[in-house]
């Protein structure tokens, strides 16, 4: 049987050793859900929901909805064109002709027709909607040919790795099951950092690919393989903290004379290339500004410093020495003082110190 070749939407492993079916505990039995009434549903898996960390998006244009992982893991579909042209580079005519190949097909998990993904494990006939798959311990890759496998032949972790008592989920702080599972993760690099699946999941959505790492070992080859290899969707793109402008202020440049009085008539924030109101900033801290005539510069200046940076500035005022504290005086270790004697108080002769002052004369 020929694989059918996609793009790639996510960075994946260069290659990973082909996987031998291990049976696992099945989780329980899920439930379908029941849509609303005139809500917006996806023609594949027929539901309306849209969870962006398991489903992803849910497409929609001209009537056709659809969710964007239920694209990326349906058996029948390829991508075949640019990234702008239909559903991520899904042809429009491609999803319609899926949808009339799934329409009689039967999910093995909810019974419902439009089961559009199917096991890639050699002889495995099951076939399910992805959501039902997600829920039911189904493992679906986001690399490479973005293989599906059942709860039976999903892939599983072998790393030996050792709980201390009661291990929790470094992400979420709740408790973990005691060996690595469908829902329970481990660091393949530390075996020390134990994650739950949507937990780490939902730290791959927002690291991305360019910084999604163990949280505590930080390895992030073996780490991010390991993360693919077991269904963890890592896009290729940009960290959510570097998106939509979250970063805009540092990239800011000071604009504005900050000289006391400001010749310039068309105000403080007029900045030219060159003339009298070209702008410098300080050239050591960036924070302040001036015209070259609010500071009478030449045309040959190019670098200028304030005040605060060139320590042009007045000395700080010295305070009188009767207002200076006096240093503190006394043995360098600490010395349990005597019994001070109540003539000692009344002479007001600090306990632990001896009365060194000469008698007056009468």
């Amino acid at each position: 049987m020929k694989h059918k070749s996609r793009r790639r939407k996510v960075q994946g492993p260069a290659a990973l050793p082909e996987e031998k079916a291990e049976p696992s505990s099945e989780p329980p039995q899920c439930k379908r859900q029941r849509d609303a009434p005139g809500e917006e549903v996806c023609g594949l898996c027929q539901r309306a929901d849209c969870n962006p960390e398991v489903l992803g998006q849910l497409c929609c244009q001209d009537g056709l909805c659809v969710h964007e992982n239920c694209l990326y893991h349906a058996s029948g579909l390829n991508q075949r064109g640019t990234d702008k042209e239909g559903f991520y580079g899904f042809l429009f005519p491609d999803i319609q002709k899926e949808l009339k190949r799934v329409a009689q097909k039967r999910c093995c998990i909810c019974r419902q027709p439009g089961a559009s993904v199917t096991c890639r494990a050699r002889r495995c006939p099951r076939t399910f909607h992805y959501p039902c798959g997600s829920e039911r311990g189904c493992v679906s890759q986001f690399f490479g040919e973005f293989k599906s496998f059942c709860w039976k032949h999903q892939p599983v972790q072998r790393v030996q790795a050792v709980q201390q008592d009661q291990t929790l989920c470094l992400i979420c702080q709740e408790a973990v099951a005691k060996r690595p599972c469908y829902d329970t993760l481990v660091c393949p690099t530390c075996t020390s950092a134990w994650f739950h699946r949507r937990c780490i999941q939902g730290q791959a959505l927002s690291s991305a690919l360019y910084h999604f790492c163990c949280p505590l070992c930080q390895d992030m080859v073996t780490f991010q393989a390991e993360m693919f290899r077991l269904g963890i969707k890592i896009p290729d793109r940009d960290a959510a903290w570097e998106e939509d402008g979250a970063f805009a202020d540092y990239y800011q440049r000071h604009n504005s004379c900050d000289t006391s009085q400001c010749l310039c008539p068309m105000g403080r924030e007029e900045a030219e290339e060159n003339g009298p109101w070209r702008m410098l900033l300080c050239h050591s801290c960036g924070s302040c500004g001036t015209h070259q005539r609010c500071s009478n510069l030449g045309e040959e200046v190019d670098s200028w410093e304030c005040c605060d940076c060139s320590n042009t500035g007045t000395e700080p005022t010295l305070q009188p020495a009767q207002e200076l504290d006096p240093p503190a005086q006394g043995p360098l270790h600490s010395v349990p003082a005597p019994d001070t004697s109540p003539g000692d108080e009344e002479a007001g002769i600090p306990a632990g110190h001896l009365d060194t002052t000469p008698p007056s004369q009468p």
